[in-house]
């Protein structure tokens, strides 16, 4: 569900990033609790159409609510978010998002860009705690930094605990190894240079583009980081995700017709799913009937619900673990069916 709130600051980061901040009313402040490393859901009409992004919060547990947006090439959301003003509204999700750190006593963090944001969270809530924390953050130079005066001030009030590595790709900086761009051997490098202490990490944290996440992670895999110590979080960008064409299953399905019902908040509706429709949610769409979602990407887990009855694949997945695969969990923004009636429950725990 959406709620409107107000913008009670917003600052510019860089030439093309803001940080927006939210005035939580009290009524809503029990729903507004987060994590950090959740992510909040803006919505709003951008030239007349409906447009949905999800934006990671970057702000520690008992600050003001703020999300950060980076501008990118033919964002529509992105582009109109800069032009917002103190005082505004927009309709925001309660935060969701299971990139969370628990317990973890000596944690490195990896971003690159706007993969920032969730990170100043985490990293401001582990520090209080009495965590050790690495940051090795990536850009292209000094002036694209985000949260620069945010991670500043962590350096330096907690000078023996926080160690803060910055990597350019188009700036040169006096030491060779700080300068490129975020990989996998770059993460080595560092490693090897005592800068990052990837052994005695219990919790190694991705945020950024899929290709530095996937480049990093083979890297911690082949040096025998277990996975439960690896936890990632992509950021969607429009054209970034590769789908999976339809099975010979699904497309039978689409053929002769899917008659899916789902299951929200106690009520149950049934529509027909037709040959154009490329997943559920775009069926739902074009009948009317609307159904959580955020990204569209298969990253952030909003649409998440269990097969009730029926079957059926999807074109991505990014977030479902493998035990919510086994249990008949699915993204309804990539499900595609593959039988002739399906049943989707969003109450499902």
């Amino acid at each position: 569900m959406f709620h409107t709130l107000t913008i009670s600051d917003i600052r510019r980061e860089t030439p093309d990033s803001v940080a927006i901040s939210f005035d939580v009313p009290e009524e809503l402040r029990e729903a507004f609790a987060y994590k950090p490393g959740q992510y909040l859901t803006l919505r709003a009409e951008v030239n007349g159409e409906d447009i949905r992004r999800s934006y990671s919060i970057a702000s520690a547990p008992g600050a003001a609510l703020t999300v950060g947006v980076k501008r990118v090439a033919d964002g529509a959301f992105s582009t109109f978010a800069q032009a917002l003003e103190k005082g505004g509204e927009l309709a925001v999700m309660p935060p969701e998002g299971r990139f969370i750190c628990h317990e973890e006593s000596n944690i490195v963090l990896i971003a690159a860009g706007s993969g920032i944001t969730p990170m100043v969270a985490i990293a401001a809530d582990a520090l209080a705690r009495g965590a050790k924390v690495t940051l090795v953050y990536g850009n292209r130079q000094t002036g694209s930094i985000m949260f620069r005066d945010a991670l500043d001030s962590l350096k330096d009030r907690y000078l023996d605990r926080f160690t803060l590595v910055h990597i350019l790709s188009r700036e040169a900086q006096d030491v060779p190894l700080l300068n490129g761009r975020v990989t996998g051997e770059k993460i080595t490098q560092l490693a090897q240079a005592g800068a990052v202490d990837l052994d005695g990490a219990d919790g190694i944290f991705l945020c950024g583009p899929g290709e530095m996440i996937d480049d990093v992670a083979a890297t911690l895999e082949t040096r025998g980081v277990a996975r439960n110590r690896v936890h990632f979080e992509r950021f969607y960008q429009n054209g970034e995700v590769p789908r999976a064409p339809k099975s010979a299953a699904a497309e039978a399905a689409a053929k002769s017709g899917v008659a899916v019902t789902v299951v929200l908040d106690g009520t149950t509706r049934t529509f027909d799913m037709e040959a154009e429709d490329d997943t559920v949610l775009d069926a739902a769409h074009r009948e009317g009937l609307e159904l959580p979602f955020s990204c569209k990407g298969g990253m952030c887990c909003t649409c998440r619900c269990k097969v009730a009855e029926g079957s059926a694949e999807m074109a991505v997945n990014y977030s479902l673990e493998p035990w919510e695969l086994e249990a008949g969990f699915i993204l309804a923004c990539q499900t595609r069916p593959t039988s002739e009636k399906l049943t989707l429950d969003f109450d499902a725990a």
